[in-house]
């Protein structure tokens, strides 16, 4: 573990959990072929993944489409990516 995450307690492990989020999440499925066709397998594991990396398992549905599916990987994928900046201080 790097110094600093060892310095941050408790909260160290959840930030090199984040981390190792933060490298898959540059990778990018293919988004949409058709407006109302199911999600692909693709997406969907990489749905469930970013839905529960990202503490909001209610947006993860089978039923989604490909264009629902792209928009919610789209909007996880930049919470992740939040989550990951250091906070603001002054």
């Amino acid at each position: 573990m790097e110094p600093a995450a060892a310095l941050r307690g408790c909260h160290g492990a959840m930030a090199a959990r984040q981390n190792k989020t933060s490298e898959k999440v540059s990778e990018r499925p293919i988004l949409s072929t058709g407006p109302g066709e199911r999600m692909t397998a693709e997406q969907r594991a990489l749905l469930r993944r970013l839905t529960h990396d990202g503490f909001e398992p209610e947006a993860f549905s089978d039923q989604l489409t490909q264009a629902e599916a792209a928009k919610r990987i789209s909007m996880l994928q930049a919470k992740l990516k939040l989550l990951d900046e250091p906070p603001h201080t002054l």
